[in-house]
């Protein structure tokens, strides 16, 4: 198998700090990983306290003395429009670079490429069109909100869809005239390498941006813990998040996490059957099933199961599974060997917990780098750990039930609570099923596609507080309410004779 190389790619990544490409204070690095070869491709400057140290001074002075939070909305949306323009003008390249780094099909980094432009257009819209509450009582009172961008935020991304989940994050927090610094995955820093330039181009201000790469034990850690940041915006896992809560505790900080997935997708006999075998193989092979949202427990109704088993086993082994970099791709390599030794591990325990119909090992012809086969297991008790348990790779689980009742228990028997997905033909069973699952969101016969006004948010062990549309822009903000009286104060007068 021929192995596409980008052009361009750099020797060496370094933080991007008040405007500069800097190396670590102590001169450390990391090595960065092809997940095709698993070879050693560039290094990266590793980050520790004294980094973030910096970084978070940049974005003091940038936020106390610079322009940006001083900025009329239309100003700061201007630069975001030309930051979408840049992203959208690039993709080819963002997603190329993308797909070497982090092993994802070349079509679906390019749909994540284009998703990141979208997500600076979406808030440049936002922050012009937006209004803030005002309250009257006629002829006594007016009240409002005033907004405030609250401070410099320390934004902290997983490595599965890198460079859209960093413009998640970076473009509410840049529209609502925060300053930040980013701590990018240890395992995917390239396309993050490539903001400080587009910011630069796009006119933003110098150190209103600021990135530090480094282990999550050091660079993330530091982040977390000091107290210039007043704010933590997290995607990744579960038990990563509660560490960063409690490492958060003691100064109060402000905290979105997003975390980890154990969806249900959950099958009725009346439903769209075709629609719904497209729906859920999507649904957990896109992405490499390195996807938080994905659809990794499967329920089936008892009277449709042999069928559905039989079709959507037939189909995971036909999906493609080859070089990300190869447009008839739809399974690439995972991330990193540790990653990939992660994944194996559970597919191994599958084996005694579940009747594999498809996949169980490395595919045939792939003897190097992180590819892992479709995997499907039917038959999946509850109590099974493939059940409870996020994976995070294209390994899913089917499992029957006999009643509307018995598909809820099972929906809702995991500590995770991110999304959930249900194909049924039967209205009332569907928005009452919508109603009582345990899920920040919830797909009635439709796949994964979101709007971005909607909040997205997880309940349970996935997720503290709601990121998207308003509520991005409430996160990133205080909301600071003004009391004015009109006509005679009438207020108690305490002491007086």
């Amino acid at each position: 198998m021929t192995h596409h190389v980008p052009t361009g790619l750099p020797d060496h990544i370094q933080h991007y700090i008040d405007g500069e490409f800097v190396d670590s204070v102590d001169g450390d690095t990391f090595d960065v990983l092809d997940p095709v070869t698993n070879e050693t491709y560039t290094t990266a400057a590793a980050g520790k306290k004294a980094d973030i140290d910096l970084a978070v001074a940049a974005a003091t002075r940038a936020f106390a003395e610079g322009p940006w939070p001083r900025m009329k909305p239309r100003e700061r949306s201007r630069i975001l429009n030309r930051i979408a323009d840049a992203v959208e003008a690039r993709d080819a390249e963002l997603a190329e670079w993308e797909t070497f780094d982090t092993g994802l099909p070349i079509t679906q980094a390019l749909g994540q490429a284009q998703r990141a432009a979208e997500n600076f257009r979406f808030f440049a819209d936002l922050i012009v069109a937006q209004s803030d509450d005002s309250y009257k009582v006629p002829g006594a009172q007016v009240n409002y909100v005033n907004r405030k961008p609250i401070g410099v935020a320390g934004l902290i991304t997983p490595w599965n869809t890198p460079f859209m989940l960093e413009s998640w994050k970076l473009a509410p927090a840049l529209a609502s005239g925060c300053t930040v610094v980013l701590k990018p995955a240890e395992f995917t820093p390239l396309s993050a390498s490539l903001w400080a330039g587009i910011f630069e181009d796009a006119g933003l201000p110098k150190g209103v941006f600021n990135l530090v790469n480094g282990l999550g034990e050091d660079a993330g850690d530091a982040l977390v813990k000091h107290p210039g940041v007043p704010l933590i915006s997290f995607t990744g896992e579960s038990s990563t998040g509660a560490l960063i809560f409690s490492n958060a505790a003691p100064m109060l900080k402000g905290l979105s996490m997003e975390l980890g997935g154990k969806s249900p997708a959950v099958v009725f006999a009346d439903a769209d059957l075709d629609a719904a075998i497209d729906s859920t193989l999507f649904g957990v092979f896109s992405l490499n099933g390195e996807r938080c949202t994905a659809g990794s427990r499967i329920l089936v109704e008892r009277s449709i199961y042999d069928e559905f088993c039989t079709r959507y086993a037939a189909r995971a082994a036909a999906i493609v599974v080859g070089d990300p970099h190869d447009p008839k791709t739809e399974v690439g390599s995972l991330v990193h060997p540790e990653h990939y030794a992660k994944v194996m591990s559970y597919v191994e325990i599958g084996k005694g917990e579940g009747r594999l119909l498809a996949g169980g090992g490395r595919p045939e012809g792939l003897d190097t780098g992180n590819y892992v086969s479709p995997t499907v297991f039917a038959d999946v008790a509850p109590t099974a750990r493939i059940f409870q348990e996020e994976i995070f790779g294209p390994v899913v689980c089917i499992t029957p039930f006999d009643s509307d009742a018995e598909a809820l228990e099972l929906a809702n028997g995991v500590k995770y609570g991110l999304a959930a997905y249900l194909w049924t033909t039967n209205l009332t069973r569907a928005h009452t099923f919508a109603q009582n699952v345990e899920a920040g969101m919830v797909w009635l016969n439709s796949h994964n596609v979101r709007d971005l006004r909607t909040p997205f948010g997880g309940v349970k062990a996935s997720g503290l507080g709601h990121e998207g549309g308003y509520r991005s822009i409430d996160f990133y903000t205080d909301q600071q309410a003004v009391h004015i009286t009109l006509g005679p104060v009438h207020t108690p007068r305490f002491g007086a004779s």
